[in-house]
């Protein structure tokens, strides 16, 4: 990610880019064609491509939402996966230009069951279809979801390809062998953005100060606002809609800076966002963080809450198909709620590994056990695997953000 193209998002007139979201093809990507989807393990799934032709691959994932696919298509947690949506109809209300979590479509594939080539929605600027094949991005139907979802539940999350071009079921089997596992992938580095912004009424802000080195004095509303520098590992915009709605104002700084830079800033407050792929490889992260700790209150999400647990001496490991979609059941442990949560994950800590670190368990997930959140028993810090920012999902855990708040104030 550049920091030119962060912006684009909000201005789809550049560089092309309005042609693809208000549609002004609408039509020209109808024609579909067979494809075919084969699984590392052999599996074979036929569909239809209704972008064209083209050949995807990535590890094959499933999301369970009702709602929100562009948001799920703008994700940067997706980066590298071909998702799956559970629910069959998915295109009926288009797309539009509120409804993006990043400045780009993430996935690296988009299958469905049916697709809806007629949208009906006055927020929608155009069709699903044009959407993606505006950004490369494959997307077939016709696929037996409910078949996939249910061999990926049994067998696990795995590496596939998918094409229109070749439909040798033999030949895609070999390709889905050969390209890398999600175990071991730092793709944090990869969806970062390459320079700080600042978010500011809504949009990205350029990182444009005159102080070399920044520090301190960066901030232009020291004393009126809490200052948060945000870490970004793959960060979704509603993370940073969420922050600033609590009144901070927001730094978001690449996945490599360091603690002495943050601390040249001294913000009030810092915060881990959500990214894709393996926290293990992603060490720079962990050391950053463990130089951090105590410095100020921290607040970590998704991968954020990964590499937190890390850096506090925890392990993690791999799900069998992860957690994604908006109705993940989880148990708040301090107040006995049940919060139906939005996710995107497929890593987890090890509860386990967090036994005797000064940590206690918040939050757990009722449908596996697994943790979903945890705070620590000396130092103002805190983090939760689930999405409390939602987009898509429910809002149960939307308080997160103002104990973020609190947390500063009396820290």
């Amino acid at each position: 990610m550049i920091f030119g193209d962060v912006g684009q998002i909000f201005m789809y007139g550049a560089k092309g880019g309005e042609d693809y979201i208000m549609g002004n093809a609408a039509g020209s990507f109808n024609k579909k064609m067979d494809a075919l989807l084969a699984l590392e393990d052999g599996r074979i799934f036929s569909c239809r491509s209704f972008t064209g032709p083209g050949e995807a691959s990535g590890e094959v994932v499933f999301n369970t939402a009702m709602t929100g696919y562009q948001e799920v298509l703008t994700d940067p947690s997706y980066r590298g996966q071909m998702v799956s949506m559970t629910y069959p109809l998915v295109g009926n209300y288009g797309v539009n230009l509120e409804d993006v979590e990043s400045d780009r479509v993430q996935v690296a594939a988009f299958l469905i069951k049916e697709y809806q080539p007629h949208p009906s929605n006055f927020r929608a600027t155009g069709t699903l279809a044009d959407y993606l094949k505006g950004q490369g991005i494959m997307g077939v139907e016709d696929l037996d979801t409910r078949a996939l979802t249910l061999h990926i539940r049994t067998a696990g999350a795995m590496r596939a390809v998918i094409s229109t071009h070749d439909l040798d079921s033999a030949s895609l089997v070999k390709k889905a062998n050969g390209i890398p596992r999600m175990t071991g992938q730092d793709l944090a580095q990869v969806v970062t953005t390459s320079r700080p912004y600042f978010w500011s009424n809504g949009r990205v802000m350029p990182f444009d100060t005159g102080i070399e080195p920044p520090d301190h004095t960066i901030w232009k509303h020291r004393g009126k606002k809490r200052s948060v520098v945000a870490f970004d590992f793959g960060i979704k915009y509603n993370i940073l809609r969420c922050l600033a709605g609590q009144g901070f104002e927001i730094l978001v700084v690449p996945a490599a800076t360091s603690a002495e830079t943050v601390k040249a800033l001294s913000p009030d407050g810092i915060f881990l966002s959500n990214g894709p792929g393996d926290p293990e490889p992603v060490q720079y992260a962990v050391d950053t963080i463990k130089n951090l700790l105590g410095y100020r209150p921290l607040f970590g999400i998704c991968l954020g809450h990964q590499l937190l647990g890390i850096a506090l001496g925890g392990t993690t490991f791999k799900l069998k198909f992860g957690h994604r979609g908006a109705n993940q059941p989880v148990k708040n442990l301090f107040t006995g709620r049940i919060e139906i949560t939005s996710q995107n994950h497929g890593f987890a800590v090890d509860i386990d590994s967090l036994v005797g670190k000064d940590v206690e368990v918040t939050h757990i997930n009722l449908n596996d056990s697994t943790l979903e959140g945890f705070e620590h028993k000396k130092l103002p810090v805190y983090s939760v695997q689930y999405h409390p920012e939602a987009s898509p999902g429910p809002h149960d855990a939307g308080y997160l953000f103002r104990q973020f708040a609190e947390m500063m104030k009396t820290s």
